[in-house]
């Protein structure tokens, strides 16, 4: 099994055409600072030290749109990764916007070393990406990824639930979009409402209102069925914890273990499935998976409880299925 790493390195909000509903780089990225040849530099040296496995590991340029940049900055950072990859790490990992792709990028990144290209999709409905300023269609995201696979990139898709004028019902058709585009893996991200955005104005006026962490939690559960049923990697769920989202935030879909509560919501589907008229039901699982099949505060436990159902948990460290009903 493969210990992906990757080495980081954060592209502030400089050269995207557009600042969308919900944009508040800095935060979300946390950093502002600018990084040159000599970050890149630090950063894989930093990794070779640390003993990390070349060949697993992607030097990665996150937290903008790295086409979008001034052509001499982004070639700059490339230059200044190419040598580790020469040198054998797996590639170069970089995220931009679908409207910002064309042939002659595609074909300078190729030879620079990059594998794996991540589009912000965002939204498949058309009316849900003008709603949020995003300057592209759903057409921009489909021409960009059949691009990106036909010069054998790796393809990363992004979505966003619970946008501005989106619903349960357009999330869910947006996944399946995304789906029909064949991704090697996406990122799953629930909207949140950050100060000094559109958003965030429309959230104060409430003309804008999205799901509470409940409703988050089961659509975004439906959504990890969904891809892994078409061997789709969901590789990032929720915005990862940080002190700047949670002190600018308004409002929306956050939680720190956001991911292990839609796990947990899948694993109490996956037990109701298993069960017939009993009262009570004994489930093995692997102790790794314990945790989320308890439900954070017992979650899971206590919601069969309320039901008359007594589940007892027994962990197996030698069985192959993450649970089993005994």
């Amino acid at each position: 099994m493969s210990n992906h790493a990757n080495v980081s390195v954060f592209v502030p909000h400089i050269g995207c055409p557009h600042k969308c509903s919900f944009c508040n780089q800095n935060t979300i990225t946390g950093s502002t600072h600018i990084p040159h040849a000599s970050d890149v530099v630090s950063a894989c040296e930093t990794a070779i030290k640390s003993g990390a496995i070349l060949s697993d590991t992607e030097i990665a340029f996150f937290g903008g749109s790295f086409t979008a940049v001034p052509k001499a900055y982004s070639t700059e950072l490339l230059e200044a990764a190419k040598p580790y990859v020469d040198m054998g790490f797996k590639g170069i990992r970089l995220s931009t916007r679908p409207d910002c792709i064309t042939e002659e990028i595609l074909m300078t990144l190729k030879s620079y070393g990059v594998t794996s290209i991540e589009l912000g999709a965002q939204s498949m409905d058309d009316d849900v990406l003008l709603a949020n300023e995003r300057g592209h269609t759903a057409y921009d995201v489909v021409k960009a990824s059949g691009m990106i696979k036909s010069f054998g990139f790796a393809l990363g898709l992004q979505m966003m639930v619970g946008l501005y004028k989106s619903t349960k019902e357009k999330d869910i058709e947006t996944a399946k979009r995304l789906i029909d585009l064949c991704p090697d893996e996406v990122r799953i991200y629930p909207t949140v409402v950050l100060q000094n955005t559109r958003l965030g104005e429309l959230y104060v006026s409430k003309e804008y209102k999205t799901y509470d962490i409940e409703e988050a939690v089961e659509l975004c559960a439906e959504l990890l069925d969904m891809f892994e049923e078409k061997g789709i990697r969901v590789i990032k769920l929720g915005l990862h914890s940080s002190q700047d989202v949670e002190g600018s935030m308004l409002g929306g879909i956050y939680h720190p273990a956001f991911r292990e509560l839609c796990e947990s919501e899948r694993y109490r589907r996956l037990m109701l499935s298993m069960m017939t008229d009993r009262s009570e039901y004994t489930f093995s699982v692997k102790p790794s998976c314990a945790s989320k099949v308890i439900g954070q505060r017992r979650k899971n436990i206590e919601y069969f409880r309320s039901k008359g159902i007594d589940i007892r948990i027994v962990q197996d460290a030698t069985q192959s299925d993450d649970i089993k009903l005994v």
